[in-house]
């Protein structure tokens, strides 16, 4: 955000957000991007992998293994053509922006190696085609099974771009490597939430509340299966701008430890 500057009338759009985890020595390790500085949205923060929905998402034509769309719109709060988009952008968000393809040649199947696939993933960046067309051409099927719904936060009133964020999450297929093959990421870092935290709580990163309360939500499990059985309630977030003292605030569902740490990066944008 320039500034200080409030823009009050932006609607958010929709977003899908994937917090992929995997077992680690000292516990789950999750992926994270440092997104590019100066983009117009979270330019320079440590995110996860995700985007905004594309609008052939929500009419994408594909071969689905998992819960029905149905299940989705109702754990979401959303209609059925809206849960399909977010699911599928989704698993193409998290194909584009690290190479993780959460699909396989059969229901039960998953790819094993992506590497294959280099050329299409910059193509599907740079949209010259669709997901649909590239999960038709490759016989895949989508895993919407490998996803687990995890949380919904909205962009505040007052952003000049808003999203209207669903977060899920992902064991990180086998055989598979997460990797910064795209250009929107700076660096890129396989991280206990624990260590994600601490770099952020000693300035060598910049989170995001949405991003730190994942992490801290992660940080309280021992492991990828027990991640994936949890049946969080997802409420809809949606933390408030302010202004105090010439700097821009937020306030939003359990800040304290946030804001003990003396860190508010809406005043450094």
């Amino acid at each position: 955000m320039a500034s200080n500057e409030l823009h009050p009338d932006v609607p958010p759009k929709d977003a899908s957000t994937v917090i992929l985890v995997r077992d680690g020595e000292s516990g789950p390790e999750v992926f994270l991007l440092r997104r590019v500085g100066g983009m117009a949205f979270a330019g320079g923060m440590t995110v996860f992998p995700g985007g905004g929905v594309d609008p052939q998402d929500a009419t994408a034509d594909v071969a689905w293994a998992g819960p029905p769309v149905s299940w989705w719109a109702e754990r979401f709060g959303v209609d059925e053509s809206r849960a399909k988009a977010l699911v599928c952008a989704a698993v193409r968000e998290t194909f584009e922006e690290c190479g993780v393809l959460l699909a396989g040649p059969t229901p039960d199947s998953v790819v094993s190696d992506t590497s294959g696939y280099a050329q299409a993933r910059k193509q599907l960046e740079s949209r010259e085609f669709s997901f649909s067309e590239f999960l038709a051409r490759e016989g895949l099927v989508l895993r919407a099974d490998l996803l687990r719904p995890w949380a919904n936060w909205i962009t505040p009133v007052g952003e000049h771009r808003r999203y209207d964020t669903r977060f899920f999450v992902a064991a990180a297929p086998a055989g598979q490597t997460a990797d910064g093959e795209t250009s929107e990421a700076a660096a890129v870092a396989w991280q206990t939430p624990e260590e994600a935290i601490a770099d952020w709580r000693e300035g060598r990163t910049m989170l995001l509340p949405p991003t730190w309360t994942q992490l801290q939500s992660i940080a309280s499990f021992g492991s990828v299966t027990e991640v994936l059985a949890a049946e969080p309630e997802i409420p809809v977030i949606l933390p408030v701008l302010y202004q105090e003292d010439g700097q821009l605030r937020v306030r939003f569902p359990g800040q304290e430890p946030y804001y003990d740490a003396g860190i508010h990066p809406w005043s450094k944008r």
